[in-house]
C-alpha cells in the first residue's frame, strides 16, 4: 500500500498506544457495525497473527468492541467499551487463532443478532489507522472503508453489475472501485462498489429492487473522519 502522506503513518486521533493496534482495530469494529446494520446482541471476536499475541496488552480488544458500539477512534469511551457493551446487552466472546494467509493484524468477526440473523466479517489493521476488509459472509472481497461503500448481495446472474453501475451513473454516483466474488457460476454472489460521494436512498432502493438481489448495504465512515 502507498501511504498519501505523514498522516497515513502517523494515524488518525485516537486513544492509544498504537494506531494498527487501536486505531485500526476501531475502524474495523465500526466498519462491521455498519454492515451489519444493527447493534450485535451477540459478537465472537477472533484475533489473528500479531493481534492474538498482543491484543490484551495493545487494548486491541477495547478497540474492536469500541468500533462495535460506534464510538470513534478518538472517544475516550473505548477505555471501557467492553463494560459498556456488556451493559448494552452484547454478549461477547474473544478467541484466537492463527492463519499464514492473513495479515499479521486480522480479526474475524461473528455477529449476531436474537433472530440468529448473523453476518461473518473479516478485517485487517495494516497500518496508521488504514485498515482493508477482506472479506464478508465467505466472500473473497476488498475494500478499505476510506470512501462510501455499497455492498449488494445478489445470484450471480448475466447484466447484474451493468446494472448496478447503469443506476449508479444515473444519480450521478462515480465508481472509484469494484470488486465481485460468487460462490460458484449461478450461486450467490456480492458485489463491492466503493464510491466518490454517498449514495443517495433512492439509487439504493432502486437496486435493492433489482432481480435477484437479496441484499444492500451502503457503509460510510468518511464523513465522521473527516477533521
Amino acid at each position: 500500500m502507498r501511504f498519501k502522506d505523514v498522516f497515513s503513518i502517523i494515524g488518525p486521533s485516537m486513544v492509544g498506544p498504537s494506531s494498527s493496534h487501536t486505531a485500526g482495530a476501531v475502524r474495523i469494529g465500526r466498519a462491521a457495525r455498519r454492515i451489519f446494520g444493527a447493534f450485535p446482541e451477540q459478537a465472537e471476536i477472533v484475533f489473528y497473527g500479531s493481534f492474538a499475541e498482543t491484543y490484551r496488552g495493545h487494548g486491541t480488544d477495547l478497540a474492536v468492541v469500541g468500533g462495535l458500539m460506534d464510538f470513534a477512534t478518538d472517544d475516550m469511551r473505548i477505555r471501557n467499551s467492553i463494560e459498556l457493551a456488556e451493559a448494552a446487552g452484547m454478549n461477547l466472546t474473544f478467541k484466537t487463532a492463527q492463519n499464514v494467509a492473513y495479515h499479521p493484524n486480522t480479526v474475524l468477526l461473528k455477529l449476531k443478532e436474537a433472530d440468529g440473523r448473523e453476518d461473518i466479517i473479516l478485517g485487517a489493521s495494516i497500518g496508521g489507522g488504514n485498515i482493508e476488509m477482506l472479506g464478508i459472509n465467505g466472500f473473497d472481497v476488498k475494500f478499505t472503508m476510506n470512501y462510501p461503500v455499497l455492498l449488494v448481495f445478489h445470484k450471480d446472474t448475466p447484466g447484474m453489475v451493468a446494472h448496478i453501475s447503469r443506476i449508479l451513473d444515473s444519480g450521478v454516483v462515480n465508481i472509484g472501485y469494484m470488486d465481485v466474488d460468487r460462490k460458484g457460476r449461478g450461486g450467490e454472489a456480492l458485489t463491492v462498489v466503493e464510491t466518490d460521494e454517498a449514495v443517495p436512498q433512492e439509487l439504493i432502493e432502486h437496486i435493492r429492487g433489482l432481480s435477484n438481489v437479496h441484499r444492500v448495504v451502503f457503509a460510510d465512515l468518511t464523513t465522521e473522519e473527516v477533521s
